[in-house]
Formats: C-alpha cells, sequence, structure tokens
C-alpha cells in the first residue's frame, strides 16, 4: 500500500476524534524521520491547513514529494493569483518545486476566470514548479463539469467504507483508464469509524443501522478497524491513501495496519448521504 502523509493536523487541531490538538513540532519531525525510515515518502498539505506549510518548512521535507492546495477563495487577478500563491508556499515549505498543486475547490475552474486559471496552472508545470496539477473534490458529481475545463494530472477524493462514491459512479476506473494519478483521504471519515460504537456521538443517530452493522461485521469476525479501513481504500487503481495522524504512535500503528495480510472482505456499508459521509456537514447536524 502507498501511503501519503497527511498534515493538516500539523498546522491546526482537526478532526473529530482528535483530543490532543494540533500536534507539536518536535513530534512532526519524529513522525516525518519515521516516515522517511519506513518508505513513505509523499506529503499532503494546503495554505488552509493553518500553520502546517511553515511547520513542514522548519521540520525539513526536501527529502519528500509535496503536495500542496491553493486557499478556497479566489483573490486579486486571477492570473497572477496561482503564482503567487505556490511560491508563497514553497517558501514556507522551504523547497524549490513541488509534486502536486491542486485547487482546494474545483468549482474555482467552473467561474467567469476558470480559462485563466487553467492556463495559469499549465503555466506552473511548464515552468518546472510543479510536476503535476489537478483538484481536490468532495463529490465525483463535480469531475463531470470539470472534463472539459482544465488538463488533470491529480485528483484527491474521499474514499471509505461508507462513502464508496468514487468507485461506485465509475470514475475511479475512468480516471485510472485516462492516467490520472488518484489520491484518496478520508479512508477512517475522520476517526469515525475507528470509534468505538459507544463513543459514535448522539449527531449520527440517524445512522445507527449503519454503525451498527459496521460494528457487529468487526466484532463477528475479530476484525481490526483500522485494518479493514485501509484495505478498503488500497483500490489497485488507487495511487496514494491520505492518512493523518495526530502523533507518532499513531502513525506506526497506522503503518503496521497498511501492511498486514489482510484477507476479510467488508460488507457493503456505502452510503451516498452527504450529510454523513461529506465531514463539512456535520456541523449541521
Amino acid at each position: 500500500m502507498k501511503l501519503a502523509l497527511g498534515t493538516v493536523q500539523f498546522g491546526m487541531q482537526y478532526g473529530i476524534a482528535n483530543k490532543g490538538g494540533q500536534t507539536e513540532r518536535p513530534e512532526v519531525e519524529r513522525i516525518l524521520g519515521y516516515a522517511l525510515q519506513h518508505g513513505v515518502d509523499m506529503i499532503d498539505t494546503a495554505v488552509a491547513y493553518g500553520d502546517s506549510e511553515a511547520c513542514l518548512g522548519m521540520a525539513g521535507v526536501e527529502k519528500f514529494r509535496v503536495v500542496t492546495k491553493l486557499p478556497a477563495k479566489i483573490e486579486g487577478d486571477v492570473e497572477d493569483w496561482a503564482s503567487e500563491h505556490l511560491k508563497a508556499s514553497l517558501k514556507r515549505l522551504r523547497i524549490s518545486t513541488a509534486y502536486g498543486l491542486l485547487l482546494h475547490r474545483s468549482q474555482q475552474l467552473l467561474g467567469a476566470g476558470g480559462q485563466l486559471l487553467a492556463r495559469s496552472l499549465a503555466r506552473l508545470k511548464s515552468d518546472g514548479l510543479v510536476d503535476k496539477i489537478g483538484v481536490s473534490i468532495y463529490d465525483p458529481k463535480e469531475l463531470e463539469l470539470l472534463a472539459d475545463e482544465c488538463s488533470i494530472d491529480l485528483i484527491q477524493a474521499p474514499f471509505n467504507i461508507f462513502d464508496r462514491r468514487l468507485m461506485t459512479s465509475g470514475w475511479l476506473q475512468r480516471l485510472h483508464e485516462d492516467g490520472v494519478e488518484v489520491h484518496v483521504r478520508s479512508a477512517f471519515l475522520q476517526g469515525l469509524l475507528l470509534m468505538p460504537r459507544v463513543r459514535v456521538p448522539e449527531q449520527f443517530s440517524p445512522w445507527s443501522d449503519l454503525f451498527d452493522q459496521w460494528h457487529a461485521w468487526l466484532a463477528e469476525t475479530h476484525t481490526n478497524a483500522t485494518e479493514a479501513c485501509l484495505a478498503f481504500a488500497n483500490h489497485p487503481m488507487v495511487d496514494r491513501v491520505v492518512i493523518g495522524v495526530d502523533n507518532l504512535d499513531q502513525f506506526k500503528e497506522v503503518l503496521h495496519a497498511s501492511r498486514g495480510a489482510f484477507v476479510q472482505k467488508a460488507p457493503n456499508l456505502g452510503c451516498n448521504d452527504i450529510k454523513l459521509v461529506n465531514p463539512s456537514n456535520w456541523n449541521t447536524l
């Protein structure tokens, strides 16, 4: 399994299961060192992840392939916006080039300045500042609208035991056939899939049956939830599974689980309700 290290926790407190707050820099350095020692050579970050880029730059990421994301809102001149923000990110990260540059919102390509933005991204790639350009999506339906707007090398999308839309929509197969690199995130649904059943917050009671089935299967098959989630995300057409951790012990656990000989087949627990599968909607529950 090819993992990428998600770093939102390095810049801010993140995740419904996160009780430790933002990861401190000495711990970040230990995580990065352990990652390199064990073959995890890709980092996923973003301007929107608080102090993540600056923290990573101080810790040292020159030996990693770094994917970062532009801000969610375009301000100022569209043609200069991507270039200015990428150069600022590279300065914070203390690297000269990035492996990937993603739009944090695919809708940015659909507005009045969409074509200018697409050309700006292509120019950054041709100038050698990034190897691959692409978008981070929240719903595979976004890809239908983007098909003719920009030449995309890299897509990041949610994919987990509950959220199977990338696969069931047919887009995972299509992206693979088109040679687009696919990174999936939210394998643990922000830690929700790893929580003991009794700790799942009451706000998720509308999906009690789903959680009951998940935990019943784990118990009946004596299956480790971390291993099951990672095994599901490790689809043959997925290039990287982006995993965020709060501390080194968590990272060691994830790395160990990712390398296990998992043989169980998870039950079909797919859910298309965006109130559950899109964490940005959880504050409305």
